[in-house]
């Protein structure tokens, strides 16, 4: 980032941050009892700073899932000795901040303990979400990863009080590690220097060089690697020359003629099917910081297999529509080849990446699971289905969180999208995801000519007649719609004004089966430029009528 740019955004956070402190103060907050589980800090009068823990109490409320919580329980789920500190690095710029905490006995050690039905650990973070205005991103994107066998935090969400001030809704998350039940390799220390034992397990990481302790190397192709586990002081100059040479390995053979030799090439050293997973969730998502930030890999022993893994995913918040920068907002284009192409000089991916993702095997591959994914986990209606679940549990916290921070209507960078309602907020989430969903529907057919036989039934036969919600919404001047038909049939799709007056025929004609798109240019059938307003587009068949809204803003 540049120095000047640097100094706008700082500037603007200042002034967001005085506007907000004038805003929040006099807010009464009715909070006696909430559906969320309630976590109460006290530190003292210490200020919780970075990067160094300070010493506090945390008590949590918690009678369990699906009952209220009350300030008043005399029970508590837990209450214990912690030390915070804050956490992040941009996010650490928000009026709303992020906080890291392990949990201590009286002495003072960490002690493994289980909170809120999460696997017993003494590392945690509470993470604020700040810029996505739903509150949820990142619990999505999570869920999505879990559900496709891929290890990612836990997530649960929360509401915090900090020495006695109501501070919003947090995501309580594991902090990733190793740990049998997080990132699940080898453990090393300090007899681990030798033979199978010192290769593994690792993870390294390629992010931005503030936020939390760091070292690593910079690569002969030009990426930043950095020590995750061992910690940068931890790490063994033995380890870091191994790990530092298996990267230089992988990096030599996937600049050589050889990389997709099937002995000799990358698969060699490369988990490829957990990279078709990790694609696949950094572009449902189409996430900008993907690949290239908080981008997280690890390597086990080679006893138990040693290759290179892509993965936990992290940090989403900028994610599902919610950036105006490197095509965030778009529901069209890979993400990974705009990554490539926008940010040479701004944190780039690994050249690898590129190589990995261009490689016919790898596309093949990637189409084949992407279909088998839309048929259950990514369907749409699971997908949304979710998200209405989350949006549901949230309902009651988030209007009590937005008491305090009244950002809803407001620029918060990078928006994109910038409802007037967190409901609004949730609705654009839906409607960009399953349009980006079934964006990739149409685009990963070019992928391989040969797809698996759910893909090939699928190709030219939509399982459905279905009419996808238009993108962008609200839109000027123009705007996408996206249909399919299971059979060829007669098709009308029109547009319609407030009053269910015709404005505009967009398709009246008989067509294949298939999945199809029509721009409306906001005009009617006299190519006249149509009012703002609210409108519906209606598709017809002879045997489904299908109906959604959209919003025109001139």
């Amino acid at each position: 980032m540049k120095l000047n740019k640097r100094i706008r955004f700082l500037l603007f956070m200042l002034a967001q941050t005085i506007y907000l402190a004038g805003q929040s103060q006099d807010q009464e907050i009715d909070f006696s009892s909430s559906n969320l589980p309630i976590l109460m800090i006290d530190t003292h009068g210490e200020q919780i700073v970075d990067p160094h823990r300070i010493p506090a109490d945390l008590k949590i409320i918690y009678n369990g899932k699906g009952k209220r919580n009350y300030l008043t329980d005399s029970t508590l789920h837990y209450d214990g000795v912690i030390g915070i500190e804050l956490r992040g690095s941009t996010s650490q710029q928000w009026p709303k901040q992020p906080y890291r905490f392990e949990t201590h006995d009286s002495s003072g050690v960490d002690q493994n303990v289980s909170l809120l039905g999460m696997p017993e650990e003494n590392d945690w973070v509470l993470y604020n979400p700040w810029s996505d205005k739903t509150l949820i991103r990142n619990i999505l994107a999570y869920k999505i990863s879990n559900d496709l066998g891929r290890y990612a935090s836990r997530t649960r969400l929360c509401e915090v009080w900090l020495n006695e001030q109501y501070t919003g809704v947090y995501v309580l998350m594991e902090k990733l590690k190793r740990d049998k039940n997080r990132v699940d390799i080898a453990r090393l220390d300090s007899t681990d220097v030798a033979g199978d034992a010192v290769t593994g397990g690792y993870i390294i990481k390629i992010d931005k060089t503030d936020g939390e302790e760091t070292g690593g190397w910079r690569s002969a192709k030009r990426t930043n690697y950095q020590y995750h586990y061992p910690k940068p002081d931890e790490i063994l100059d033995v380890q870091k020359d191994y790990i530092k040479n298996f990267m230089d390995t992988f990096e030599h053979v996937m600049a050589s003629p050889g990389y997709a030799d099937p002995d000799t090439g990358y698969i060699k050293y490369f988990d490829v099917d957990a990279f078709v997973d990790f694609c696949i969730i950094n572009e449902i998502s189409k996430n900008v910081d993907g690949y290239r930030l908080s981008t997280f890999m690890y390597k086990d022993r080679d006893s138990k297999g040693g290759l290179l893994t892509l993965g936990p995913v992290w940090d989403f918040n900028l994610s599902f529509g919610n950036s105006f920068y490197y095509d965030g907002e778009r529901v069209e284009n890979w993400n990974i080849e705009t990554l490539f192409d926008r940010t040479k000089n701004d944190f780039p991916p690994p050249f690898w990446m590129e190589i990995i993702w261009n490689d016919a095997e790898f596309k093949s591959r990637f189409a084949r699971r992407w279909n088998e994914l839309r048929q259950n986990t990514l369907h749409t209606d699971a997908l949304l289905t979710y998200i209405d679940a989350v949006a549901d549990t949230l309902y009651e916290a988030q209007r009590r969180n937005y008491l305090i921070w009244p950002i809803l209507g407001q620029y918060v960078w990078p928006n994109f999208f910038i409802g007037d309602t967190w409901e609004e907020e949730i609705e654009h989430l839906k409607e960009w995801t399953q349009a980006r969903a079934e964006w990739m529907d149409e685009n990963v057919e070019n992928f391989s000519p040969t797809m698996t036989a759910i893909a090939s039934e699928n190709d030219h036969s939509p399982f459905e007649y279905s009419l996808g919600q238009n993108y962008p919404n609200p839109f000027n001047p123009s705007t996408t719609i996206r249909y399919s038909s299971t059979d060829d049939s007669y098709i009308t799709l029109k547009v319609y004004n407030s009053l269910g007056q015709e404005v505009i025929t967009l398709v009246n004609e008989f067509l294949p089966a298939g999945r199809k798109s029509v721009l409306w240019a906001g005009t009617d059938n006299f190519g006249i430029s149509a009012p703002s307003g609210l409108y519906t587009f209606q598709l017809k068949t002879d045997t489904k009528t299908l109906t959604r809204k959209m919003l025109l803003i001139r």
